[in-house]
């Protein structure tokens, strides 16, 4: 067979254009091309009228790349002018942008209306709040490159796009840096950025997005080495006047320590280690300052989490049983008033309220602990009377009935001997 035969058909006066999107894929990546044209859209607004600078922005996404040039385009309305590698500003003779954070006035007032502006063009280009976050966190990292006020606008700015959920608070993780931790720039980074975010939201509110960023546990990191303790913390808060953060932080490291003495427990008492484990307490008592009836929850949850509980409901009775009897003496050490008894009670009724594979036991169990002198009679019946907790109260209330009964016919009996 001939080539001629082989050649293709060739398709002659056509001009095949490619598609828009191969057009885009192939186009030279030109930051400053665009720099220049964005500068010129923000210098075309009235000086100082941020509702026309609002709207040319609108208007300019149309014509403007802003999904490929998300970079650049917040770097400008930012810090004004574009960052090169390592932090620094770009020179190439080309004047900052009339409009950004950095050439607003330090004060909360100018810096909101300039943010109001980054709401209005997320509002309507709503892909750019991906490329805002990942410019926003680049920037902050490089807060050492700028001079105090413009790093102290940056994180009043960084307080306002987090609190009105323009950002997250995950932003802030780059500065848990070490050279930014060790000069003290990310201590005083984030304290401009907590207070400004606490004037429009609550500390329960900050406390949540905290926990979603994975920072709940790490606001002391943010200190210097030689002050990273609780001590540091609150007054460091206390002088900036956000006490309400201090309690925050204190309730965190207080429920930190409970599951940790809750985890210690559990290890010990797996080994049977029973003494020890009375020691720990005793030390986790005196250095934390928990009392007893904050302690004896933890002692039970921990207790009942070191078992490896049976299948069969015969098994779980004998065990449940066997276990309260065997700890009676470390839940006796650490239950030496009514008051901690009833606690121990509601502790009880609300484990055996969530876990129904104990639920017909919560009789046994007290009786047994009224037999091993960890319960008191007084205790029980004010737990009957109006200690019990709501949660399954009348399933209980109806179990105890009998032993409620008992007691009180014994203690009948007592007051008939001694008035004879």
């Amino acid at each position: 067979m001939s080539s001629a035969s082989n050649a293709k058909p060739v398709l002659q006066g056509v001009n095949i254009k490619p598609r828009k999107g191969a057009q885009k894929a192939t186009a030279k990546f030109e930051p400053t091309v665009f720099r220049d044209a964005f500068i010129g859209v923000i210098s075309s607004a009235a000086p100082g009228n941020l509702d026309d600078l609002s709207v040319k922005l609108d208007a300019a996404g149309n014509t403007l790349e802003y999904r490929r040039y998300a970079e650049t385009l917040f770097e400008i309305l930012i810090a004004g002018r574009l960052l090169a590698p390592g932090g620094t500003f770009l020179e190439d003779g080309t004047p900052a942008s009339p409009f950004s954070i950095f050439q607003a006035q330090d004060d909360l007032v100018s810096i909101r209306k300039h943010v109001d502006v980054f709401h209005k063009l997320m509002r309507r280009y709503k892909y750019l709040l991906r490329g805002f976050e990942d410019t926003l966190s680049n920037l902050l990292q490089y807060i050492n490159k700028f001079s105090a006020e413009d790093t102290n606008k940056l994180a009043t700015a960084t307080g306002l796009f987090c609190s009105s959920g323009l950002a997250n608070l995950t932003v802030l993780s780059v500065l848990f840096k070490e050279h930014l931790v060790k000069e003290g720039l990310s201590l005083l980074f984030v304290t401009t950025v907590f207070k400004t975010y606490l004037i429009d939201q609550s500390v329960d509110q900050f406390g949540l997005n905290l926990h979603k960023a994975g920072m709940s546990d790490r606001l002391l990191d943010f200190f210097p080495p030689n002050k990273r303790d609780e001590e540091s913390f609150a007054r460091h808060f206390e002088a900036e006047d956000m006490k309400q953060l201090v309690t925050f932080q204190n309730k965190k490291q207080l429920i930190m320590r409970k599951d940790n003495i809750i985890e210690n427990v559990k290890s010990l008492l797996e080994e049977a280690k029973v003494a020890e484990c009375i020691t720990y307490l005793k030390g986790q008592s005196k250095e934390s300052g928990l009392s007893e009836p904050e302690l004896i929850p933890l002692i039970w949850t921990g207790m009942m989490a070191s078992v490896d509980w049976g299948t069969r409901v015969d098994q779980i009775d004998n065990q449940i049983l066997k276990q309260v009897n065997f700890h009676s003496k470390l839940l006796g050490s650490f239950c030496t008033s009514p008051k901690t008894e009833i606690a121990l009670m509601q502790t009880i009724q609300i484990n055996f309220h969530e876990d129904a594979r104990f639920i017909k036991q919560y009789r046994a169990v007290t009786q047994l602990l009224y037999k091993n002198d960890v319960l008191s009679e007084s205790a029980i019946l004010y737990w009957a009377e109006k200690g019990a907790k709501p949660q399954g109260k009348m399933v209980f209330m109806k179990q105890m009935e009998p032993f409620i009964t008992w007691l009180k016919n014994a203690s009948d009996e007592e007051d008939s001997e001694d008035e004879e």
